[in-house]
């Protein structure tokens, strides 16, 4: 990845939405249980990269004991009309945990969801690759009005 040695800032026209979801491994040697989980995130990006009208915007994943996907979508009605859509792959998969894991305790799942209003965000990179919410929308020079953290949140 390129590095981009400008001083950047994301902006984002409108609202946009950033949810954290993932899952944590508790009793990792029972394979037979978090292999599932496991693989259903890969299957849920996939279908998100090649749908872009179902509303994800990007992505980030990180893993560990605790897997964390970071994705940023288009809107919380976007975000729960492909949570609650039976023909695409996030239900069934729902379904299938609740089925098979959820009383357990062997997998943890997560999720935070957070409404970025247009104006009630900030945000900086420098001498980083495309990331985060810049990536995700659009970044920008993070100069004039958008040099200082009050200016990026429209408050200077």
């Amino acid at each position: 990845m390129k590095v981009i040695k400008e001083r950047m800032c994301a902006e984002v026209d409108g609202e946009a939405v950033v949810f954290l979801i993932g899952m944590r491994f508790n009793k990792p040697w029972k394979i037979h249980k978090w292999l599932p989980v496991f693989l259903a995130f890969p299957k849920m990006l996939r279908e998100l990269e090649l749908h872009p009208d179902l509303g994800l915007l990007g992505y980030h994943l990180w893993f560990g004991r605790t897997t964390i996907a970071l994705q940023y979508w288009r809107s919380v009605e976007a975000l729960n009309a492909y949570a609650k859509n039976r023909d695409r792959s996030h239900l069934p998969a729902w379904a299938a945990f609740n089925r098979a894991v959820a009383k357990s305790g062997d997998v943890g799942v997560w999720h935070e969801t957070y409404r970025v209003r247009e104006g009630d965000y900030e945000t900086v990179y420098v001498n980083m690759p495309a990331f985060g919410l810049g990536k995700a929308t659009k970044a920008v020079v993070a100069s004039g009005r958008r040099d200082s953290a009050a200016g990026r949140m429209n408050k200077s």
